[in-house]
């Protein structure tokens, strides 16, 4: 019979558990597939004593993960710890520089390493795999190194955050506020007691470093990407969202343009017709234009144990058929150093709502600063919120909310134009600004 293949997991939360159990249930369909078996022999979590629902007794276990990963009781380490440093790091590279094939969720660890342990593991001949770092059970890495090898990828956007994505959907489709939702996806499990990671942006912007890698065969540059989270996103601005027909979407995006790989992470309208505005709740998609494909859209679980254990399985499966390839695609010193696009050079139609103090001129001055700017707007909304006191003269006592659409213009064009407005004093609180992307 042929060997098997010896797994370590490093890392028995909810996908670690997963993983175990999901290898135990289809372990005689994987042998077929595989040509061999591919068996659990070894764990590593902080608390033995833990029920986490699978049966670990044929099991070594190590209190450190580090430890785990030198042993030679495995020959792939499944590293599921989390986190940029410490020891998530250190199993990874000590696993590595032992000669074990890697699988690892941790887009942290590879928007930040990856260059450096994806060169070690090709220096080794061995695997490092991740397929389970972006967008849960989607197979969008196997999808961009593997099936559009023969493609010309020129962008590549999708919902990279199920939190975000829960938190927005609830928002439009309850009229809450951001606080009241997050508190609720904190209460489910959607959100960490400390979700800045998540809707900040971050989370999101990791996966796009690594998607925009495999994409266009460039050297992984987090540093590059523009982020902004969605805790500026008020009831208001999904309502008038809604009504002008767009959904409000934290997008990543990657783009080539003349002036560079455009990376951005941002709250963005789409056109409700559109198929990522149909995606609601924790569910993640990612768009791909290509030239041979055109467009290409994948939806599923962003995340969760058994969405996020099946793409482990499916890297696991690979290194048991002996599948090796190079982890982004191409030979790290192939890898090309792409030129940044700025932000500010960004192009496209925008919304913009103002807080708009009800007095004589202030429409007019908004207008010419726009027109200064070369800005052509496509719609004025005015709305005056409900309870909004008048004065005698007819005029509201307080702000008023504006909203502008604006036709494609750019990000440097529009920023200056508000700062103008701003300098005006014309209105109460700095303005909202979302970028509309249109198909």
């Amino acid at each position: 019979m042929t060997e098997p293949l010896r797994i370590g997991v490093a890392g028995l939360g909810t996908v670690g558990a997963a993983v175990v159990r999901l290898l135990g249930r289809h372990a005689a369909s994987l042998e077929a597939r595989c040509g061999r078996p591919l068996v659990v022999t070894a764990v590593s979590a902080r608390d033995r004593k833990r029920d986490r629902g699978v049966d670990l007794s044929g099991c070594e276990w190590f209190d450190d993960p580090v430890a785990l990963a030198a042993s030679p009781l495995c020959d792939v380490v499944v590293e599921l710890v989390g986190g940029d440093e410490g020891p998530a790091r250190a199993t990874v590279e000590t696993a590595l520089a032992a000669g074990k094939h890697v699988v690892t969720a941790n887009k942290a660890l590879l928007a930040k390493h990856g260059a450096a342990l994806a060169a070690t593991a090709e220096a080794k001949g061995v695997g490092l795999f991740f397929e389970a770092s972006v967008a849960g059970g989607i197979p969008i890495v196997k999808t961009l190194r593997e099936a559009l090898a023969g493609n010309a990828v020129s962008r590549i956007s999708g919902i990279l955050n199920g939190t975000c994505n829960y938190i927005l959907s609830r928002m439009e489709l309850e009229g809450l506020t951001f606080e009241a939702c997050l508190a609720d996806a904190q209460r489910l499990g959607y959100a960490e007691a400390d979700p800045t990671f998540d809707v900040g942006g971050f989370d999101a912007a990791h996966k796009l470093a690594l998607l925009t890698s495999l994409a266009f065969g460039t050297e992984i540059d987090a540093d590059a990407i523009h982020v902004e989270g969605i805790a500026s996103i008020a009831p208001l601005d999904l309502k008038m969202a809604d009504e002008l027909g767009f959904r409000i979407k934290l997008l990543g995006v990657a783009e080539r343009t003349a002036t560079g790989i455009e990376q951005r992470v941002h709250p963005t309208m789409v056109p409700k017709t559109s198929a990522i505005a149909q995606v609601m709740g924790v569910t993640n998609a990612v768009s791909i234009h290509a030239d041979a494909v055109g467009e290409l859209t994948l939806v599923g679980p962003g995340a969760g144990g058994d969405a996020t254990a099946s793409s482990v399985l499916s890297d696991l499966a690979d290194l048991g058929r002996g599948v090796r390839i190079a982890p982004f695609g191409l030979p790290v010193a192939a890898l090309a150093k792409a030129e940044r696009a700025p932000m500010q050079r960004h192009e496209g139609g925008y919304y913009v709502r103002l807080s708009v103090l009800d007095r004589p001129g202030a429409a007019a001055s908004i207008a010419t600063r726009m027109a200064e700017r070369a800005i052509s707007l496509e719609s004025i909304v005015q709305r005056r919120a409900p309870g909004t006191p008048w004065e005698a003269t007819g005029r509201a006592a307080g702000p008023v909310p504006v909203v502008l659409l604006t036709y494609a213009t750019t990000e440097a064009a529009i920023r200056a134009a508000l700062d103008a407005v701003m300098a005006d004093g014309h209105i109460a609180e700095p303005p909202q600004l979302i970028r509309i992307e249109r198909p």
